[in-house]
């Protein structure tokens, strides 16, 4: 990349340390350093109930011996298929322990996606939630499973074992097991401790590896950026993200543990869950997406709720309204901020600043240690001045090792040190980025090349719209046109023509929709980011071209 000698101004944020110092050790230190210093402080609270450090410690200490005992060695990959609870994060830190690579599974899957993704990473061990049992009864011949541990969050039931697999239930395959720690010890800087799975909402999920090294790295790297908000053993972090997710793992769990903080566990967002949650345990820190902010915003009970305890929040997944943050931070006198990140980066890379001016529609500047560019679109090999539209790339000790078993791709995302985003963007000249669009998103209609951003945009200053995503399709009178799609407020009324007309008043004719579609919900993954390609995928198989009418 020309450029690349040019001297770089680090762009951390005001208050945040430039550069750090990142130890070589498996992430599962966090949690033993936790465990020795504040061994009976809350780790996590969950329906009501209290783990200890000394409780979650043991905890994931006997499973990486069962687990070792199970036959599973250094480098076998163990999938987990839990939502938000402490088994959770006993299993996620046993694992490491053990010496496996974690592999986490969306319990939303259906039994296609679970099978083809067991057999992509080729998993013999899975530990889930009694009762997706079900689920993996009928792929598990197809799949390389041998060991399946059940959890009960109940206590009561106890797993049936299948016909020719070994089935075990989690709480009796602790009871009575020791806590010596296997002989594996990883490499921290080279031995994946994590298969993370890109969420696939522009194509197919690849599995990103990433090391001790990375996820060590960007733990430390947020928690700089957050040193205001979480003060060791003594935070709290609201955790309704699920940690089967990039962005829960690292901003809930791995941030928790890293400080001995407590993590208040929800295992799924209801909106008046996490606010009865922060009125009673009076979290500091509560990350989440903006469809979660927006949620409690129109909750009809907020004003009974005490959520003064709020010192920060970063969103992330999809872009925050300003109107969303002015609202939230007159609520609660805290911080919320946009970030911004890729599961190949462990997954955060830039955050706009709690302390100090932000910029509007920026997803602020980049983490300590992490160097972002932008470059030509066409080759990449350009580096762009401050202002120019190009392509974001980063390189810093969060970014992957690569994609599993998918070594083109892996040369494709990592080139020369630095990782390919696929997101255009600008960076202005105080280091502030702005996300464009995704490469793959980019509209072309009627000769002109439109962000659906700023499309998007528009349709949310309408004080009827709740959520809004634009997408090309195929039409009879252009190449491409505009289609949006979009979920009004509940009770509110309003017509396609009276969207138009309000998009026709602050856009170009070329970025008008010319169709308009209401729908109570749009395709989500879970981290909360509309799954365009769902909608492209209908529009498709309807096989017709779709009029304005």
């Amino acid at each position: 990349m020309t450029n690349e000698n040019r001297p770089r101004p680090s762009h951390a944020a005001p208050g945040v340390r430039h550069n750090l110092d990142y130890p070589v050790i498996p992430l599962y230190q966090f949690l033993d350093d936790a465990v020795s210093s504040f061994p009976d402080a809350p780790a996590a609270i969950f329906a009501g109930s209290i783990q200890t450090y000394r409780d979650l410690g043991g905890q994931a200490a006997r499973l990486a011996r069962a687990l070792w005992e199970l036959g599973v060695q250094r480098g076998d990959r163990v999938s987990l298929m839990l939502p938000n609870c402490p088994q959770m994060i006993a299993a996620f830190y046993g694992v490491l322990k053990a010496g496996g690579i974690v592999v986490q599974v969306n319990p939303l899957f259906l039994s296609r996606e679970l099978e083809n993704r067991l057999n992509d990473c080729g998993a013999e061990t899975i530990i889930l939630l009694d009762e997706y049992l079900p689920l993996l009864q009928v792929i598990q011949s197809r799949t390389s499973v041998k060991n399946v541990i059940t959890v009960n969050l109940g206590g009561k039931i106890k797993a049936p074992r299948m016909n020719g697999g070994n089935v075990l239930d989690y709480d009796a395959l602790l009871e009575g097991m020791g806590t010596e720690a296997p002989p594996h010890f990883p490499n921290p800087a080279n031995d994946a401790a994590l298969i993370q799975y890109t969420g696939g909402t522009t194509g197919v999920s690849k599995g990103v590896m990433l090391t001790h090294f990375n996820l060590v790295a960007n733990t430390l790297q947020v928690r700089e950026t957050l040193a205001a908000a979480c003060c060791r053993g003594q935070d709290r972090i609201l955790v309704t993200l699920p940690l089967f997710h990039a962005y829960g793992m690292t901003l809930g769990m791995n941030l928790a543990v890293s400080i001995a903080g407590t993590q208040i566990l929800l295992p799924r967002f209801d909106a008046g869950a996490v606010l009865r949650a922060i009125n009673e345990y009076r979290p500091s820190f509560f990350p989440g997406t903006p469809h979660m902010y927006m949620s409690l915003l129109k909750h009809p009970r907020l004003a009974d709720f005490d959520l003064s305890s709020i010192k920060a929040c970063i969103s992330v997944s999809a872009p925050l309204p300003a109107e969303a943050v002015r609202r939230f931070e007159a609520l609660t006198r805290g911080r919320l901020v946009e970030g911004y990140g890729l599961t190949e980066a462990s997954p955060f890379i830039t955050v706009n600043p709690l302390c100090g001016a932000e910029k509007p529609g920026s997803i602020g500047r980049s983490l300590p240690d992490t160097e972002c560019a932008v470059v030509n679109l066409d080759t990449g090999e350009k580096e762009l001045q401050p202002g120019e539209f190009g392509e974001l790339i980063v390189r810093g000790p969060q970014v992957m090792k690569g994609y599993w078993n998918q070594p083109e791709e892996t040369a494709y995302a990592l080139r020369d040190g630095w990782l390919f985003t696929g997101d255009v963007a600008r960076m202005d000249e105080d280091g502030f980025i702005y996300i464009v669009n995704r490469k793959k998103r980019t509209i072309t209609a009627v000769g002109y090349d439109i962000n659906p951003r700023d499309v998007e945009d528009v349709i949310y200053e309408h004080p009827g719209v709740t959520e809004a995503v634009v997408i090309g399709i195929d039409s009879l009178y252009y190449e491409k046109t505009i289609k949006a799609y979009i979920v009004l407020e509940e009770g509110v009324t309003v017509t396609a023509e009276e969207i138009i007309r309000f998009c026709r008043e602050r856009l170009e004719e070329f970025q008008v929709p010319k169709v308009v579609e209401f729908r109570e919900s749009l395709p989500k993954t879970i981290a909360g980011k509309v799954l365009r390609r769902v909608l492209i995928e209908e529009e498709r198989r309807r096989h017709k071209p779709v009029n304005s009418g």
